[in-house]
C-alpha cells in the first residue's frame, strides 16, 4: 500500500491500514532525517466516554510524554437508547480531536496509531461518524475489536503489576466496555513476562450502565442493582478464573479507579503523579466507596476529583469495580492512571526497534 508523505492542510500522518506511518517518514520531504528517539509518536484513543491523547519520544529506558490531551467527550451518549452516535456527541468528538490533530501536526509525530473503541462498535452510524472526521480532521479512526482493547491494556499497565506477586486480575472500566485479562506468572520462571490466561470483555461500562440504572440519584438499592447486573455478566468468566487467587493483586485502569484514589487521598484536585502506582487494601476501597455512595450528587460535582463530567457516572463505575472486587477477593488494588494510549506508545516504538522494556 502506497504511504501518504507528510500532510498538507494539518491533516494528520497516517496509513490507511492502522492510522500511522512509518519511520521512514519521520521527516518531510526535503529535511534531514533525524535521530531516531527525536521521532514524535502519537496514540489516541477515542473512547465511549473520553477523547484522550499521548505524544511521546522514545528514550533509552521507555518514553518521555512531550504533550497530552484529555476532554470528556460522552461519545455514546444515548446510544444504547438510540443506537447512533447523536449528532450533540459528534460535535462534541469533532472539536477534540481537532486539539488532538493540531497537536499532533504541531509536535511533528511521524508515527501515529489513533483508535476508536466501543461506541464506534456499537453505532449504526460510525462509518458516517469515521468519514466526517476523516474529511473535516484528517484523522482515519481505527476501530479496534475487545480483544485488541484488553491487549493494549495490558501493554500499557504491564509496569505497575507487583513483581513479587503471582499475577494480577487487570480489569479497564470503560464508557461502554469494561474489559478483564487474568494475568499468571510461571514460578519457574518468575522474570519472565506474565502470561494472559483468560480475558473477557463485558457489554458494560459507566455511561452504559449509569444510562439504564440512573447515576444522578443513586440508592443503597439501586446501587446494588447495579451491581448485580455486572455481577451476572461476570460470573461465567469469574467461575473459570476466579480460583487460587493466592498471591494475586488487582490492577485497574480507567477514571473510576483514578477518582477512587483521588477521593481516597482527600486531593484538592487530581493530581497524576501522586495517583499512578498508589496502592490501596480491600478496606479502603469499601470505604472510599462507601464515602462517595453517601455524598449528594450536588457534593460529587462539587469535588474536584469529580466535578461536572463524572458525577453521575461515578458511582455505576464503582458498580462496576465492587462486582469485579466480589468476584475476584484480591486483598490490593493498584491504581494505574495509563492503559491504551502507553500501550499504543509502547506497541509502536517497539515495532520501530527503540523500545524493549516489558
Amino acid at each position: 500500500m502506497e504511504q501518504e508523505s507528510w500532510p498538507r492542510g494539518g491533516a494528520v500522518p497516517r496509513n490507511e491500514a492502522h492510522g500511522h506511518v512509518t519511520r521512514e517518514q519521520a521527516a518531510p520531504r526535503g529535511e534531514p532525517r533525524r535521530h531516531p528517539h527525536d521521532t514524535a509518536y502519537a496514540a489516541l484513543d477515542l473512547g465511549t466516554n473520553n477523547c484522550r491523547l499521548l505524544i511521546a519520544r522514545p528514550t533509552d529506558s521507555g518514553f518521555r510524554i512531550v504533550d497530552s490531551f484529555s476532554r470528556i467527550i460522552r461519545l455514546g451518549e444515548g446510544i444504547s437508547q438510540t443506537g447512533r452516535i447523536s449528532e450533540a456527541a459528534i460535535d462534541r468528538a469533532l472539536s477534540a480531536l481537532r486539539v488532538c490533530r493540531d497537536k499532533i501536526v504541531t509536535r511533528r509525530a511521524a508515527r501515529t496509531r489513533l483508535i476508536a473503541t466501543e461506541a464506534c462498535r456499537a453505532a449504526s452510524n460510525r462509518e458516517d461518524f469515521r468519514d466526517r472526521v476523516d474529511r473535516e480532521l484528517g484523522i482515519r479512526l481505527e476501530v479496534i475489536d475487545r480483544e485488541t482493547e484488553a491487549m493494549l491494556a495490558v501493554t500499557g499497565c504491564l509496569p505497575l503489576l507487583d513483581p513479587q506477586a503471582s499475577g494480577a486480575i487487570l480489569f479497564d472500566i470503560g464508557g461502554g466496555s469494561s474489559e478483564l485479562v487474568r494475568l499468571d506468572r510461571d514460578p519457574a520462571r518468575p522474570q519472565a513476562v506474565p502470561k494472559i490466561s483468560g480475558w473477557i470483555s463485558l457489554p458494560v461500562g459507566v455511561v452504559t450502565l449509569a444510562e439504564r440504572r440512573g447515576g444522578v440519584h443513586v440508592t443503597n438499592e439501586s446501587y446494588a442493582a447495579m451491581v448485580d447486573e455486572v455481577a451476572a455478566m461476570l460470573a461465567p468468566f469469574a467461575k473459570i478464573h476466579g480460583d487460587d487467587l493466592a498471591g494475586m493483586h488487582l490492577l485497574g485502569t480507567s477514571g473510576t479507579v483514578t477518582t477512587v484514589a483521588g477521593i481516597f487521598l482527600n486531593l484538592p484536585r487530581y493530581d497524576r503523579r501522586q495517583v499512578d502506582g498508589i496502592w490501596m487494601d480491600d478496606v479502603e476501597v469499601t470505604r472510599t466507596v462507601q464515602r462517595l455512595l453517601a455524598m449528594s450528587y450536588e457534593q460529587r460535582v462539587n469535588n474536584a476529583c469529580i466535578g461536572t463530567e463524572r458525577g453521575d457516572l461515578v458511582l455505576a463505575g464503582c458498580a462496576i469495580l465492587d462486582a469485579i472486587r466480589n468476584a475476584f477477593p484480591c486483598p490490593r488494588l493498584r491504581i494505574a492512571d495509563r492503559g491504551l494510549r502507553e500501550g499504543m506508545l509502547v506497541q509502536m516504538m517497539r515495532e520501530d526497534g527503540l523500545l524493549r522494556i516489558a
